[in-house]
């Protein structure tokens, strides 16, 4: 019997149905969140993880395009008999201007136009036949509408580095969005989809009513492959591959049900032989994220330890983004695990968040190295590896004092940026995390926090910066950072670094191994 093939870059339900395509089962959630009897739904989850498939499968399920369904969890569920008409609105598109926007919702609007049968007149702007479509549909069809809008926020987050652009398009497209309350009569069912969660007062004004499932535990799984379908459907294309590895590198996505795996990472490590690359990040690297931490100074060694509380999935604007949410909506943080706090008679839950996986560790921080810091020699990193793996203390100290080096003076000028100790501790994590190590920054214990706390193999390191020339192992010692870890049974190492603000490099490295 052979294999299925691969669905890559297919979001087309009936194609990957009817053509032999690997398919995995997401209509227990479809008709689970159709028969809730709630309207309209919005979903926030990372580029390329599947949300574009699972809008069209639902809009085949409204169809009734009963043929395509068999052998899936809705097929004896779904009354087939029932159908509706679909109008769908997508943003698959390069969207810099409001001609663009014009343009691309036009002709989206023709295309749902042609496949309903239902027409606008010529003479009235676009919004208004996004309104009247759905209006004459009702009327053509005599029962309600299903709207689909996918990808919602992409016209602002193609321009999200432009504020003054970013508010025109988030203008135009709340006009746009504004339409579904009025209509409200007319819907079925509402389903919307993007990366982040603008507010609803600057986008949906009015539609408070929008069901927000994107940490809703019933629909962890929506997106994303778990370690069942890896273990069941995908285990005939994995022969031969060490499984923990690409567990490691691909895994870790958690939205509160079971840890997923990116599919589109799956997808293209099973094409391409089993290729360990960064098939994801290289898809469509963050610029604009990284503009946002450089901008804002952000002491990056926080990204291993930041806890967020309700604010993780709530929304935000153009002018007040939350640069934690923003990276936890996007894909580069994920949940790590959820805290319940109890005040009074009220609980409240805490999110500790993480990297999610290798591939993320290596390819974000090596973006950030050679965007922020023009740092691209990457010559030395098996020598740090091996360094640290080894404890080779000595060999360790060298290669800090090559990177230190090898980032261009200009990256000093025009700022004191030297002065701080949390310039060079920045550098030092997304270097150690470009190379996927286990680092835990701003390390908490109940008499201070460590710098930089280092796993790797039977060994822990706790790292302390200073400028100057006050003693930073010194400080390690007073504060007995070690204490946290001395149940853990592995040789520590502390690690004091002091950094010359003229120099702009390494003046003094003590080291001592705990006994």
């Amino acid at each position: 019997m052979s294999l299925k093939k691969l669905p890559i870059g297919i979001q087309t339900f009936s194609e990957i149905r009817t053509k032999n395509y690997i398919y995995i089962d997401k209509t227990k959630e479809a008709y689970d969140l159709i028969e809730s009897g709630i309207k309209y739904y919005f979903l926030s989850r990372p580029r390329r993880f599947g949300k574009s498939l699972f809008l069209d499968t639902l809009q085949d399920i409204f169809e009734a395009r009963k043929e395509l369904f068999e052998g899936l969890y809705i097929y004896d569920k779904w009354n087939w008999d029932e159908k509706y008409p679909v109008i769908k609105i997508d943003w698959n598109s390069k969207l810099q201007t409001i001609d663009d926007l014009n343009q691309k919702l036009k002709e989206t609007l023709l295309d749902n136009q042609d496949r309903l049968d239902v027409k606008c007149p010529n003479d009235i702007s676009l919004h208004i036949c996004f309104e009247r479509l759905i209006k004459e549909t009702y009327k053509k069809y005599n029962t309600q509408v299903v709207v689909l809008i996918d990808e919602y926020d992409k016209p602002i987050l193609d321009v999200i580095d432009n504020i003054t652009q970013a508010k025109e398009h988030r203008e135009y497209i709340k006009g746009l969005y504004s339409i579904l309350k009025g209509c409200e009569q007319y819907i079925k069912f509402c389903f919307l989809t993007g990366v982040t969660k603008f507010s609803k007062a600057s986008i949906f004004s009015g539609l408070n009513m929008i069901d927000d499932i994107s940490l809703d535990e019933e629909y962890g799984n929506i997106c994303g492959y778990t370690q069942e379908d890896i273990d069941t459907t995908f285990q005939p294309y994995l022969n031969g591959v060490d499984l923990e590895k690409f567990k490691n590198y691909y895994n870790g996505y958690n939205f509160l049900k079971n840890p997923v795996y990116n599919p589109f990472d799956t997808l293209q490590f099973i094409s391409k032989k089993f290729k360990y690359k960064n098939y994801w990040f290289e898809s469509g690297t963050p610029t604009y994220l990284i503009k946002l931490i450089k901008e804002n100074n952000y002491f990056l060694p926080k990204l291993s330890n930041v806890v967020l509380g309700e604010e993780l999935m709530s929304s935000f604007d153009i002018e007040n983004i939350d640069l934690e949410v923003l990276l936890y909506q996007s894909g580069y943080l994920t949940i790590d695990e959820v805290v319940e706090e109890h005040i009074g008679m009220l609980s409240n839950y805490k999110y500790k968040l993480k990297l999610p996986n290798i591939e993320v560790k290596s390819s974000f921080n090596t973006f950030i190295l050679e965007y922020i810091y023009k740092y691209n020699n990457l010559n030395i990193n098996k020598n740090i590896y091996k360094s640290l793996y080894d404890a080779n203390l000595n060999s360790f100290k060298d290669t800090l004092v090559s990177l230190f080096a090898s980032i261009p003076y200009n990256n000093y000028t025009k700022n004191d940026i030297s002065k701080y100790e949390g310039f060079y501790a920045s550098i030092v994590y997304v270097y150690l995390q470009s190379l996927g190590l286990d680092i835990i920054g701003e390390d908490v214990t109940n008499l201070g926090r460590i710098d930089l706390t280092i796993k790797i193999n039977d060994i822990i390191y706790i790292l302390e910066f200073k400028i100057g020339d006050s003693d930073a192992l010194e400080q390690i010692k007073a504060k007995n950072y070690a204490q946290k870890y001395l149940d853990e049974q592995k040789d520590i190492y502390l690690v004091g670094i002091n950094f010359d603000e003229k120099e702009r490099n390494i003046n003094k490295f003590k080291w001592e191994q705990v006994k």
